[in-house]
């Protein structure tokens, strides 16, 4: 069985480093950039199972990198940043990031989060599902999504959120339900990572939709 590869985009040599010596330590294939348009060009020639990259590059930003990218093929991005801005976080969400991760982070935790992640990328969808509620429909087999007449493009990790909410239409999910069966994350860590994909989906589906309930989780409803 193939190994997994993954490229590391990250202008901080020791950061990088430390980040692929313990990706190699679990069996990943890993290769590395420093740069922007080098990562643009590696992810094109190498066309990896995952792409941990960095927000903050020299010669091109990892939003720019990361809408390059999956402009080409859908491909999970885990994106580092050290800033702590919610607008940056969305923003990189919003252009296909899975998720993120902020600097300093646990190593461990890193590596947790780019096997869940590899773990969703080999999900099967049911060939048979289809979800509709009021003006939203979902067609789980080709993952489109439409709003009444538009189609609306989401991430993978946005339509999955929105199918497991689907799912159950006025169902409450927690934030650590959403955490364990979309991340696939072992532990409640992440929270803010649930708020900000919400946060995004709404700006696509529409404010309406998804309904919070404050210090729960989120349901799906139809728009009154």
């Amino acid at each position: 069985m193939r190994s997994p590869t993954i490229v590391v985009v990250e202008d901080e040599a020791p950061i990088a480093n430390a980040v692929a010596a313990r990706l190699r330590s679990e069996g990943f294939r890993v290769d590395v950039a420093g740069t922007g348009p080098a990562g643009v060009d590696l992810c094109d020639r190498l066309e990896p199972d995952l792409v941990v990259l960095d927000l903050m590059l020299p010669g091109m930003d990892g939003l720019e990198v990361c809408r390059r990218i999956q402009s080409k093929r859908p491909t999970p991005v885990l994106m580092l940043t050290a800033k702590g801005s919610e607008d940056d976080l969305v923003v990189g969400l919003r252009v296909g990031a899975d998720d993120y991760m902020t600097k300093p982070f646990s190593p461990r935790e890193l590596v947790a989060r780019v096997h869940a992640l590899l773990r969703r990328s080999e999900r099967v969808p049911d060939p048979q599902a289809s979800l509709e509620l009021g003006p939203l429909s979902i067609d789980t087999a080709s993952r489109r999504v439409r709003v009444g007449d538009d189609e609306v493009h989401l991430t993978p990790t946005e339509f999955d959120l929105l199918a497991k909410l689907a799912s159950r239409p006025g169902e409450v999910f927690t934030r650590e339900r959403l955490l364990r069966e979309v991340w696939g994350y072992r532990d409640a860590s992440g929270a803010r990572t649930v708020d900000s994909h919400v946060r995004s989906l709404r700006r696509k589906i529409g404010d309406g939709l998804v309904r919070t309930v404050h210090g729960v989780g989120y349901a799906l409803e139809e728009e009154r």
